[in-house]
Parts: structure tokens; C-alpha cells; sequence
């Protein structure tokens, strides 16, 4: 590190009194709502529930957004936007799913002064809304495949202690709505896009993912099957991350969306749902945030390095104009799928409260520059994730830069992947199963996926599956709860 101590100022100045209070491993729903106040990423909203997305926030979203957008126009999947009100009688069209959301509805009931004559629902998911439409677009085998996704907001007004960007009112995200010809060409895409998820997730966010199908208790209301991708927290509860439901032709029949063959031959569309929320954020926060703050995997981060000059009277303008130019230079270098973001803090507080800020807001790298450095041409960079410092040469700041980024990306992913396998314990027997619960573990059994058998298992444990890992061997085993004959092994655990 570079000698800046006779320079007048310490780089470990004590901050002012802006950081978390609270220990992560002591108190984590405490420290999860410091680290989203005090790190600018949200506001709570005059309504429970419903969040005001900072622009600190909404940057990250908007990545998910881009990134999320090439990916499935690359597949020949559409952006389209319909009606957040849904009638009534639309909305009941099909019973499974109208029961499976019915806590969560929220409605309108009166426009200005007049009361409505139907209730309308603010959507709480799109099938219905949507595939009224589909029904009317659909027409021959040569109208198909239709594959739509909208980004839009939702509301879902069921639980009583709502957590922002985990478990919210109102929240924002993507649904894909798609219909096929053949069930094949379905049950291919609902794959294609869970691993979509996954690559989200691992990727971008850093946050490792258990990928597999729901059971039947835990699948979307009126699908074939539900696939999906959970994580764990470091408190030991698992989170869902995403999901992609094949629904087959159940609502291809309600709403007659149906087609004549290239025989001539009246078919029902095969369908998928699938959507990936603005919870994805709230799980990057609680995975990776720690005792100073947030700690962002540099490819969302909305900033990726923090420029810090160590300002005297008799070096100020040096020493900005080389932080300034530092910048200038990282803003044209490339990196991952878009150029480095910068910011150089110029304010007048001292250089320990500006590291203690930058640290609370989980930007993945420091840049400090002092007079003596700047006589050196040379700098010192500090990463965000072990506290490490490196001393460069000025002119090798952009490279390194990149290197210690895809460094940082890495070590995230790989230290979040040591701590979710170490949470994960397997069994064959409810003893065990229920020790292992009680200590925080998420369980892999083998599992009957009989719902009343999984209703007993919560009643018991307060856990509940996650889901069933791809791929399995299919070995005859026996349920570890009814002792029923099973060839399926499921992840359980106690969740969000």
C-alpha cells in the first residue's frame, strides 16, 4: 500500500454513524432492512408492502431487463404489454387457478363515484387476461409457435408481514406466455428458459441455484408441472428464485385457443407461463450483503469502482485531475457486456467515511489516490469482497481493473457455492429428517410427492419442499415420511 501517513489523514478514519448496527449472523431480518434503507436501494411506500424502487435498485433490475430481453428475443420470443384489470368472469374462467390465487386478489370495485358493474381484478398473474386474446389470434398450425412476454407490475395482497423485494404487495417482474403445437415443443422451451433462470442467478447475481421440478403440492394452479430454481440464505431458509410451468392444454380448453392442423384437424395449443421478479435482488442482498453493507457481484453492480482522492490544499487539483482522467478512462473500457462505471468522490468528508459509504453500498472496488501515489504513478485498489489491497501503475488501472472484477465475480460465486452445499444434508428417515430442519439445514429425501403426505410434513416440521433435482437415477427408495414406494428424491426446508 502506498505511504500517504504523513499526509494528515488516516485511511481508517471512523465513519459517521451511517452503518449497519446489527450483525448478520445475529440478527438477519434487522440487518436485511438497514442494509435496503441505508444503502439507497429502496424507500417504504405510503401503502404496506408496496416499496419505492430506488434508482440505486432499479439499475440492477434494468441489467436483469437487458439481459433477459436478448436472451429470449434470441429464441424468437416478443415483448408485448395487456391489461393489468381483469373482469371478474374472466378471471374465473378456470377454477384451480382462480382458487389457487383467490387470498391474493386484489379488487376494484367503484370507478369515480359509480360503482362497477363486475369486479375487477388487479392482476395477480396474466394467463386469463392473455389468453382471451391468444384464443382469437390462434387460428391454423400456421399461427404458431406464439410466444409473448410482458414486463409489468403485480399485486398480490395475501400475507401479513410483507419484506422488501423478498415477499412484497407489489412487485415487478417478467411473465412469459407462450403456445405451441406440440407438447414436445413446450416441454422443451420450459427447460430452455429455466436454465435461462439459472444463468441469471449464477451468472449475473453470483448466487448459486438448486434447479428442479416442484411437487404436487408446491407446483403453479393449473399447470402440469412447475420447474424451478431455489437458493438458500445463510439463516438457513431457502428462497424460491424463478419458475417455468408447462400448463399443457388446461387453459387451451377453457378459452378455446385452438387451431386446425396442416391435416385440417381441430388441436389445443400446448402452453407454458414462466416469470422472474424483482426478488431476484433481495436474494443477491442476502446472500452476498455482510457486516458492512451490500456487497453487488460487479456484473449488476450499478457502479463498479469508487475513486477516492485523498485531498490536500497543496494537491487537490493534481490529485483530482488524475481521479477524473482515471475515470474518463475505465468509462471507455469494456467489460462483461457494457463499459466500467466509475465515480470519483470529490465531496469534503473524510477518506474513512467515504470507504465505510462505498463499502455500505457494496460498490465491488476502491480506487484511493493520495499525493505520494500520485508522485509514484501509482494507486492503490481495494476489493470490496476480501478488503485486499493491490498497489498498480497508474497506466495499468483499466486492465487490472477488469481482471480484479472477473476475480471478484468468482470468488462470490464460489464462496456462496461452499456455504449452500454445506447447508444441505441428506437423509432416508422423519428423525433425522426433523434434527436436520431443527438445525437449519435444507434435507434431501426421497419423497411419495403425495400432497396430504407434504401437508404432514409442514404440520410436523414447518418445512416444505423445494423441489426435485433434474436428472435423477430413478432407484426404487421409500418415502422418508409414509414410507410409500418412490423413485423421486426432493429437497425440503424451512422457507420464505
Amino acid at each position: 500500500m502506498a505511504d500517504n501517513s504523513d499526509d494528515g489523514n488516516d485511511r481508517n478514519d471512523e465513519p459517521k454513524d451511517i452503518g449497519v448496527t446489527v450483525k448478520k449472523s445475529e440478527d438477519f431480518s434487522e440487518w436485511y432492512q438497514q442494509i435496503i434503507l441505508k444503502s439507497e436501494m429502496i424507500e417504504y411506500g405510503p401503502v404496506s408492502g408496496c416499496m419505492i424502487i430506488r434508482p440505486y435498485a432499479y439499475s440492477i433490475w434494468e441489467k436483469i431487463q437487458n439481459f433477459t430481453n436478448r436472451e429470449i428475443k434470441s429464441m424468437g420470443i416478443q415483448n408485448a404489454y395487456f391489461p393489468m384489470l381483469i373482469p371478474e368472469s374472466l378471471f374465473n374462467k378456470e377454477k384451480e387457478h382462480v382458487k389457487g390465487f383467490s387470498p391474493e386478489v386484489a379488487w376494484v370495485t367503484q370507478g369515480g363515484n359509480s360503482e362497477l358493474p363486475e369486479r375487477l381484478a388487479i392482476r395477480p398473474t396474466s394467463e386469463t387476461i392473455m389468453y382471451d386474446s391468444y384464443s382469437k389470434w390462434i387460428r391454423s398450425w400456421r399461427d404458431l409457435p406464439l410466444r409473448l412476454n410482458q414486463w409489468c407490475n403485480i399485486v398480490r395482497w395475501e400475507f401479513k408481514h410483507p419484506i422488501p423485494f423478498l415477499r412484497t404487495r407489489e412487485f415487478l417482474w417478467q411473465e412469459g406466455h407462450t403456445a405451441f403445437a406440440t407438447k414436445q415443443e413446450a416441454e422443451k422451451e420450459v427447460f430452455e428458459i429455466l436454465d435461462l433462470y439459472r444463468r441469471i442467478f449464477e451468472d449475473l447475481y453470483a448466487v448459486p441455484m438448486l434447479t428442479g421440478i416442484k411437487s404436487e403440492n408446491e407446483k403453479f394452479a393449473g399447470a402440469l408441472y412447475t420447474t424451478s430454481v431455489e437458493t438458500l440464505f445463510p439463516n438457513g431458509k431457502a428462497i424460491q428464485g424463478a419458475t417455468s410451468h408447462l400448463l399443457g392444454q388446461n387453459f387451451s380448453k377453457l378459452f378455446n385457443i385452438s387451431f386446425l392442423d396442416a391435416e385440417g384437424n381441430k388441436q389445443y395449443v400446448w402452453q407454458n407461463s414462466w416469470g422472474i421478479t424483482t426478488r431476484t435482488i433481495g436474494i443477491m442482498i442476502g446472500v452476498h450483503g455482510d457486516d458492512k453493507g451490500l456487497l453487488i457481484p460487479p456484473r449488476v453492480a450499478p457502479i463498479h469502482i469508487a475513486i477516492i482522492p485523498i485531498l490536500f490544499e497543496d494537491s487537490m487539483d493534481k490529485v483530482l485531475r488524475k481521479c477524473f482522467e482515471i475515470k474518463e478512462g475505465l468509462s471507455k473500457t469494456r467489460y462483461h457486456e457494457d463499459h466500467l462505471n466509475a465515480i470519483v468522490d470529490d465531496s469534503d468528508d473524510r477518506p474513512g467515511y467515504k470507504f465505510n459509504h462505498w463499502e455500505l453500498k457494496g460498490v465491488p472496488l476502491r480506487i484511493e489516490l493520495g499525493p505520494k501515489d500520485l508522485e509514484k504513478h501509482q494507486a492503490v485498489l481495494v476489493r470490496r469482497d476480501t478488503g485486499e489491497k493491490t498497489i498498480v501503475k497508474i497506466s495499468e488501472i483499466n486492465e487490472i481493473s477488469k481482471e480484479l472484477l472477473d476475480d471478484i465475480q468468482k470468488n462470490l460465486y464460489e464462496r456462496s457455492l461452499k456455504i449452500l452445499n454445506d447447508s444441505i444434508s441428506k437423509t432416508d428417515n422423519l428423525d433425522d429428517f426433523k434434527k436436520l430442519i431443527e438445525e437449519k439445514k435444507t434435507v434431501l429425501v426421497p419423497f411419495c410427492n403425495n400432497p396430504e403426505c407434504e401437508d404432514n410434513i409442514k404440520a410436523m416440521t414447518g418445512a416444505k419442499s423445494l423441489n426435485s433435482p433434474l436428472d435423477q437415477k430413478n432407484n426404487e427408495m421409500k418415502c422418508f415420511s409414509c414410507n410409500a414406494l418412490t423413485k423421486t428424491l426432493f429437497y425440503f426446508g424451512r422457507s420464505y
